[in-house]
């Protein structure tokens, strides 16, 4: 056998357990499409019906008559975006800074900061939660947004991108003229676009689906966000009455979109990104 047929062997092998995997994924996210299309007794058929025999949106328009699911969605954008734009601001500044400049205890600084991410964050959720009502800031934005607006692992990511880029595009840059700022917004960010592709996914995935935080700062029912929100759905289920199976589905099928949307967006650059922050020292 050649050479040639044994690596076109290999990659149709490879082709196919990659597709097999795919499809394993793609099922759990095919039924739950489905099921929030049948009426609740098609959903608990068995054998089950992959393609609805009867369609219906009965499910969808019981998520929002029933629920502020509304209210709960534009909750969760606004704070993952909010969010996302923040980390990248502040994370990537932190990052040059860490990157390309040298001052007195650049380095303990720097390792302070990678120490933090080893204090797990159910042990500081009470202090935090303290702070926050301290500041009336529970049940608001302010506290979904504030506190996680420069993770560690984040500034981390942009520093070990950023160290790659050549520090000599910042003395020509320099000669020429321009501010620190400039250097930062005219080379450094249109150069370490994989990473903050690779970070933005990473950050609005964190956002969206944050559930224990939210949990302990919100008590309105219109102020929480999608996780809370669909966990008071189930949880509000009481004995003999019928458990909401649709339009769970319903608004899992809805949830899905944006983060489906995101990664679509930024795939060019995301693996790219992770790649990059992997090696560079």
């Amino acid at each position: 056998m050649s050479a040639k047929l044994q690596k076109r062997i290999v990659t149709i092998l490879f082709n196919l357990i990659v597709g097999f995997g795919g499809l394993l994924m793609a099922t759990p996210l095919v039924w739950m499409l489905s099921a929030s299309l049948k009426p609740t007794s098609e959903i608990y058929r068995f054998p089950p019906t992959l393609i609805p025999e009867q369609f219906t949106l009965a499910s969808y328009e019981r998520l929002f008559s029933d629920w502020p699911f509304a209210a709960w969605y534009v909750n969760s954008l606004v704070v993952a975006v909010v969010t996302t734009l923040a980390v990248l601001f502040f994370s990537s500044l932190a990052g040059f800074g860490f990157a390309k400049y040298r001052f007195k205890g650049n380095r303990v600084l720097f390792m302070i900061v990678l120490a933090s991410t080893m204090i797990p964050f159910q042990l500081i959720l009470v202090p935090l939660f303290i702070v926050m009502s301290r500041l009336s800031w529970t049940n608001s934005y302010y506290a979904l947004i504030i506190p996680f607006m420069a993770p560690a692992v984040s500034i981390f990511l942009m520093r070990q991108f950023i160290s790659s880029i050549p520090s000599e595009l910042m003395e020509s840059a320099r000669i020429d003229g321009a501010t620190e700022f400039g250097i930062y917004w005219r080379i450094i960010v249109p150069l370490a676009r994989p990473a903050f592709a690779a970070l933005a996914i990473l950050t609005f995935l964190g956002s969206w689906n944050s559930f224990l935080w939210p949990l302990s700062v919100l008590r309105q029912q219109t102020a929480m966000t999608l996780p809370v929100g669909m966990a008071s759905m189930l949880g509000g289920v009481t004995a003999g009455s019928e458990a909401p199976i649709g339009a769970s589905m319903a608004g899992a099928t809805l949830i899905t979109i944006p983060v489906i949307i995101v990664f679509i967006a930024v795939q060019k650059h995301y693996i790219a990104g992770l790649t990059a922050a992997s090696i560079k020292g």
